[in-house]
């Protein structure tokens, strides 16, 4: 077999065999194949496209291509989650604990962020002491004990799409439908869990930002769960402006602490219950998505997910006086109020542009050596739809710079003022199962 005529047929719109995709991923994982080689085919694939079976066998091979995950020894139905990434994204905090009250156990696998915030692990690092880092038994001994640990990723998982999508991201095929489904879904997999809900976001903050093409991808990252053994649910969910008010790392962990006990946030709080519900029933912990509802939004109001999250934190070392005293979290040494010269309402929010403004502030990364400032971040006081007098605040920044001129600058651009009212965007716009 060459790959000459691999890229050949691919080039010319032919489909390609599970042996000629077993055979580049291997050959392209071991060094055999070259990098123009392998650029000429993603190109290829490009411009041609995949079918479903393709992409689903081409996904299979990027997981086979190092470890995966066995997460027998957990008892239960393991059910995962994973979200395409937007500005204000904390649902993982709130739903690993609900979805854990209710005894499905949630083994997760995160990674840090390389953008506006950190990434989860990042964010339970704000609470002083919690260990992300742990070995495989004590990672099973705590999802046995207490349904819900969260790890950073141990092992080689798909090295093929780690080594794949570095050479993408320099040739201008990122953003290949079959690619980016293969690439999310090839460490999914390989994480080992039985079910899998992902939150597919779309909008001004989301990677993709038309409704149209946030489908396209939630079609395929399904189609290639399910047919590859895995049940799974797709959530697509509005990224035009943060979700919630807290942007940052201490802040977001606060504000999901908050919704756990109970306080009324609505696009988190539906979001929260809209993931763990179907996560749930995908458990077969309940039989409709009515019941799972229902049961969860009891356990926001009656302490049991609060309780689940704080036996988490415990579980992995950390310092649970600061969820009883939410005001122990890191804080920055400064607030600033950024004020609007304009009255009106809010008609739009660049939301990427409010993640940007809270990088600069010392909250994300835009090199992977960052530093992780957890006490930094930024608080929105006015959201899509609501009505803002001239000299009121937008957001208030929390910043250990007295004058972070460019987050200011950032957050102004990000807002526009209109005359008329217009409503708040619709936040979950579909589910692909």
């Amino acid at each position: 077999m060459r790959m000459y005529d691999i890229i050949v047929k691919k080039r010319d719109g032919g489909e390609l065999t599970k042996q000629e995709i077993e055979f580049f991923i291997e050959g392209y994982t071991n060094g055999d194949i070259p990098d123009y080689q392998a650029a000429a085919l993603t190109m290829a694939i490009y411009f041609q496209g995949m079918t479903q079976e393709e992409t689903a066998i081409l996904t299979q091979a990027m997981v086979d291509s190092g470890e995966t995950i066995d997460l027998s020894a957990i008892k239960g139905h393991k059910v995962d989650k994973h979200s395409t990434g937007g500005v204000g994204d904390k649902i993982t905090f709130i739903v690993g604990p609900l979805v854990a009250s209710v005894g499905v156990p949630v083994a997760k696998m995160s990674g840090r962020g390389l953008g506006h915030t950190g990434g989860t692990l990042d964010k339970l690092e704000s609470i002083r002491g919690l260990e992300i880092e742990m070995e495989k038994d004590q990672f099973i001994k705590n999802v046995n004990e207490h349904k819900l640990a969260v790890a950073g990723q141990t092992g080689n998982l798909a090295p093929a799409d780690k080594k794949l999508y570095a050479l993408r991201d320099v040739i201008g095929t990122v953003d290949s439908l079959p690619l980016i489904a293969g690439s999310i879904m090839s460490k999914k997999l390989a994480s080992g869990a039985d079910s899998i809900v992902l939150d597919v976001k779309t909008g001004s903050g989301a990677f993709m930002k038309t409704l149209e093409d946030s489908e396209a991808l939630a079609r395929e990252m399904v189609n290639i769960g399910n047919n590859l053994g895995r049940n799974t649910v797709a959530v697509i969910s509005d990224m035009n402006q943060p979700l919630g008010f807290e942007v940052g790392n201490a802040n977001e962990i606060k504000e999901a602490a908050e919704i756990l006990q109970g306080k009324k946030v609505e696009d988190l709080r539906k979001l929260s219950l809209e993931i763990a519900s179907h996560m749930t029933v995908l458990a077969e912990v309940f039989s409709n998505y009515e019941e799972a509802y229902q049961t969860l939004e009891q356990n926001l109001e009656n302490g049991k997910a609060f309780a689940a999250f704080r036996k988490f934190v415990q579980a992995q070392h950390g310092d649970v006086s600061m969820i009883d005293d939410l005001s122990q979290l890191p804080s920055a040494a400064h607030d600033i109020e950024v004020k609007t010269e304009q009255g009106g309402f809010v008609s739009e929010i660049d939301a990427e542009s409010i993640g940007v403004a809270a990088m600069y502030l010392g909250a994300g990364r835009a090199t992977k050596d960052d530093q992780i400032n957890h006490g930094v971040g930024i608080t929105l006081k006015k959201k899509i739809g609501d009505e803002v007098k001239a000299g009121e605040a937008l957001v208030v920044l929390h910043s250990d710079e007295e004058h972070p001129d460019t987050s200011i600058e950032k957050v102004k651009q990000a807002y526009t003022i209109s005359s008329n009212k217009v409503d708040a965007p619709t936040l979950i716009h579909k589910v692909i199962k």
